[in-house]
């Protein structure tokens, strides 16, 4: 496929966002897991197991570029300095999507992002099961965040074969 602008790919990717957020693709391909289910991946590997148990997937924030309306896009100006739109997404281990909220501006936070799924009962965890975030996102009993303060290095994992 040839691009003839970049108004060209914001508009495929607004469509490709649309039908990925609406039914039926939604209703029938995006769903969490049964409650209780552990994943394999986390199971069968002692490095994960009984510290992850209650894990499902994970979830994150992610820019897409976007066009709106000039009268709107100061709002749509995310921290990194470009015009986007902030979608949440969640995936398991098996890298399907469990849960997806777009169209939110790109100047909106994550946590903020979060924390209107939660109110809204669109984003519903069952009890006792967690989702893995970033620092971006709040402490609660849905989510497990990093420690704020500490450094994770990426090598130090490695060379200790937590890969």
């Amino acid at each position: 496929m040839t691009w003839t602008s970049d108004h060209d790919i914001a508009r495929y990717f607004r469509k490709i966002l649309y039908i990925f957020a609406s039914p039926p693709f939604y209703t029938s391909h995006v769903q969490f897991p049964e409650q209780g289910s552990i994943p394999q991946k986390i199971r069968q590997n002692p490095k994960f197991w009984p510290y992850f148990k209650g894990v499902i997937g994970a979830i994150d924030g992610s820019h897409i570029h976007a066009s709106p309306s000039s009268s709107v896009s100061g709002f749509y100006r995310n921290r990194k300095g470009f015009i986007s739109q902030n979608c949440l997404f969640a995936c398991d281990f098996d890298l399907k999507f469990i849960y997806a909220m777009t169209g939110w501006e790109g100047s909106t936070s994550d946590a903020r992002l979060y924390d209107e799924a939660c109110s809204d009962s669109d984003l519903n965890m069952p009890p006792g099961m967690y989702l893995l975030a970033d620092a971006g996102f709040p402490l609660c009993n849905e989510l497990l965040v990093p420690y704020r303060g500490v450094r994770y290095h990426l090598a130090e994992w490695g060379r200790a074969g937590l890969r």
